[in-house]
């Protein structure tokens, strides 16, 4: 009975040195995840997937993103339907080049109205947190990547066809 415990013994031992050899990877592991993780977050361009737009953090958001593509849609909106998926695939392919954001009209009023959106979708596109350009209407991807490439490639701080009134 002795070689038997002192036998349970030893495989316990054997098996918290393990555990602790395992848990210590998996800690550095997470550890290497979370720097990756704020080393995206911190490079806000990065996000490759629609962010949801409201009158509460539709002015942060514009000013926080040098090239803020806004989606402005309504559930019920059969062209919005459409030009979703698109929204959604170009968030991912110019992922860190801009990012796209969706604000339903329905649930925000006071941002639809401020920008005077009448007509959806309308795909408005902020740069510098001014609104520089838009497209009114469902649009194809390859338009919307027309309009796009504009402001992508011109880096500078001003844009030639920014207005003070209206989307464009």
């Amino acid at each position: 009975m002795r070689y038997y415990s002192n036998s349970i013994s030893d495989r316990t031992n054997d098996h918290d040195e393990e555990l602790e050899r395992i848990m210590q990877r998996k800690m550095n592991e997470f550890s290497l995840r979370t720097k990756r993780n704020d080393s995206i977050e911190g490079n806000q361009s990065a996000t490759t997937s629609p962010i949801t737009l409201t009158d509460q953090n539709f002015n942060e958001m514009v000013g926080k993103h040098p090239l803020l593509i806004v989606d402005f849609w309504a559930p019920w909106c059969g062209p919005c339907r459409m030009v979703s998926p698109v929204i959604t695939e170009l968030s991912q392919e110019l992922a860190g080049k801009a990012v796209f954001g969706k604000l339903n009209v329905d649930e925000n009023p006071m941002i639809a109205s401020t920008f005077g959106i009448q007509s959806i979708p309308t795909i408005a596109i902020f740069k510098n947190g001014k609104a520089v350009d838009g497209i009114i209407g469902a649009a194809s991807k390859s338009h919307i990547m027309s309009k796009l490439s504009t402001h992508i490639n011109n880096n500078s701080s001003t844009d030639i066809n920014s207005s003070s009134s209206g989307i464009y």
